[in-house]
């Protein structure tokens, strides 16, 4: 096995340092919130996003002014990638079936999903309006069945996000808030400035955005931890260089902390992968962050198999992973660990964020080893209940459970089961 890290990234050590920074800074501010409710939301907007309007709250009345300020080109595009996105939620919502079946004469088990009663959506805003993540969130959560769905997004620069308030609107969000960062997120969960609290918080963010919802994991639910996004390029001799270099950049641009990794069996393309990526950071508007992704956060590995790069590929277990060879259905016939798999040259990380249909929101930091993206299934319970129909089947399940019960001292439980055989049994009826 020949496995050739020709370019690594940030160290383990220094990413921890990183975190640790990120995690006392996050503790703090949740603390403040939750112990001085709507005044520290309000100190806390005005610090991060110099924001601190009368109220957090659009009104119908503003948001119809907001919608109506943009292009209808721009509308009518939300629209579109919308219903490309509400219509594989469909799917997705329809294959979760509710069971009911009898598994011994008499003795029915079942399960229904429910979906959550109440869910606070965040858009994260920053350097960019994140207008494809409210379609991911509140739409999503709306097509599940979610009863109540608050939206927050910040103000960019102290302006509304026009767009992103459409496209939480056009999705179905119930109220929307012009409130950003970990502030947004201590108010959905707590309860402050107007809203309500709720039960589950989704939505991607900055590494603090993705902090605050593993903190407050508990508090409420949450659906993933969806932090800095990550791309991981699978090359082989098939591909070309300008393709992966500009895949690479395409997703390194989120952030200077966004890892943005080439693996391969091509050496040419190893080889020339920085010269290109160089050439194209010449000309790229957000080579500022770019640029600084890559060179801290970039990596080039060289293996000398496709099953080599299906090992390395389920360690790094990347958000998004691209498949540039010859055969890609060989690596999603094999790769167990990732996000979401963007087959083929075709398509790219860029469909599937912005228009395709399939969730943005996936798991980044390894966490596709345990957890898929975002999707209807996030926001729905799956909950059982059972039913004994007949005295018989009551006593043999009680006989069974009396013992079993015994033999780990629980006799409370014992009880409860003794009780039912002693008074459905056919000498009782008797």
């Amino acid at each position: 096995m020949a496995i050739h890290y020709i370019k690594k990234g940030k160290s383990v050590d220094e990413k921890a340092q990183a975190d640790a920074k990120v995690q006392e800074t996050v503790r703090t501010i949740l603390a403040d919130v939750q112990a001085r409710g709507d005044a520290a939301v309000r100190e806390l907007s005005q610090k991060f996003d110099n924001w601190n309007p009368d109220d957090f709250l659009l009104s119908e009345a503003k948001i119809k002014e907001i919608i109506d300020s943009l292009p209808q080109q721009v509308v009518n595009d939300i629209k579109f990638a919308q219903e490309q996105v509400r219509n594989f939620a469909r799917i997705q919502r329809e294959a979760l079936r509710d069971v009911e079946v009898e598994t011994l004469p008499g003795v029915i088990l079942g399960h229904k999903n429910i979906p959550v009663n109440s869910v606070g959506c965040y858009v994260p805003g920053g350097r960019y309006p994140m207008v494809a993540s409210a379609h991911m969130s509140v739409l999503t959560a709306r097509t599940a069945g979610v009863k109540r769905i608050v939206a927050c997004t910040p103000p960019i620069n102290g302006e509304i996000p026009a767009a992103t308030v459409a496209a939480m609107h056009l999705g179905g969000a119930d109220s929307i808030y012009l409130l950003g960062g970990i502030q947004a997120m201590a108010a959905m969960a707590y309860g402050a400035v107007g809203i309500e609290p709720v039960d589950m918080i989704v939505g991607p963010g900055n590494a603090y955005v993705a902090e605050a919802k593993r903190q407050l994991f508990g508090v409420v639910g949450i659906d993933l931890l969806a932090g800095p996004t990550e791309v991981l390029v699978i090359a082989d001799d098939t591909s070309d260089v300008e393709i992966c270099a500009t895949d690479l950049l395409g997703q390194a641009e989120h952030g200077p902390t966004s890892p943005a990794v080439l693996l391969t069996t091509s050496k040419e393309l190893a080889d020339n992968i920085q010269a290109e990526i160089d050439r194209q950071l010449e000309t790229l508007p957000t080579a500022d962050l770019a640029g600084i992704a890559w060179s801290d956060c970039g990596e080039i590995i060289l293996c000398d198999t496709d099953a080599e790069m299906v090992q390395v590929a389920d360690e790094i277990a990347s958000e998004h992973v691209e498949v540039l060879t010859r055969d890609p259905q060989y690596f999603l016939d094999h790769m167990t660990n990732y996000g979401a798999l963007f087959l083929g040259p075709r398509t790219n990380v860029a469909y599937g964020d912005k228009i395709i249909g399939t969730n943005h929101t996936l798991p980044t930091r390894k966490a596709g080893r345990y957890t898929g993206g975002l999707w209807v299934g996030k926001f729905i319970k799956t909950v059982t209940y059972q039913r004994i129909m007949t005295d018989e089947a009551s006593v043999l399940i009680g006989e069974y459970g009396s013992r079993l019960c015994e033999i780990e001292g629980f006799m409370g439980h014992k009880e409860q089961c003794d009780l039912r055989v002693r008074r459905y049994s056919k000498e009782a009826v008797r």
